[in-house]
């Protein structure tokens, strides 16, 4: 790329994109979505952080267009940044976890959502699978009482 003004090269850098997750509790269950846009699949509810947003900010509005469920007690659950989580692109996913009431209903970019406890998740896009994987046996291990509230 260069420059309009001097003509002289700029260095492009290339950054992973900032995305969240969250892991939506109800009662013993948690909620996901399935997908309207590729990649086509279930998934935790999330995305992409707006510019001049925060992550926290980010977790809850994903939550809500998503599911149109209001989450309380967010909690910062670990961050995901395998270069290939996505095929799209190198993404740096934070996850989050927070409770709610109420059903789930498909918003936004989601086709359904529905709840669904350990022993009964669907196939699952992204690292989704591994996200969960790592949420369940830290529930089993009571390590999420460790876990700092952020709102």
């Amino acid at each position: 790329m260069n420059c309009p003004h001097c003509h002289s090269e700029i260095p492009v850098f290339r950054n992973p994109v900032p995305t969240v997750d969250i892991i939506i509790e109800i009662e013993e269950k948690i909620v996901l979505i399935k997908r309207q846009n590729p990649p086509y699949g279930w998934a935790l509810p999330g995305g992409f952080v707006d510019y001049g947003e925060s992550y926290e900010h980010a977790a809850l509005r994903e939550a809500v267009e998503e599911t149109g469920l209001a989450v309380q007690n967010l909690t910062q659950f670990h961050t995901y940044s395998d270069p290939g989580r996505d095929p799209r692109q190198h993404t740096a996913s934070t996850v989050f976890i927070g409770q709610a009431r109420n059903k789930p209903k498909a918003g936004d970019d989601a086709a359904e959502a529905g709840l669904f406890s350990e022993n009964n998740l669907p196939d699952l896009v992204f690292d989704h699978a591994r996200i969960l994987a790592d949420y369940f046996a830290a529930k089993r291990s009571k390590a999420i009482w460790l876990l700092k509230k952020t709102t």
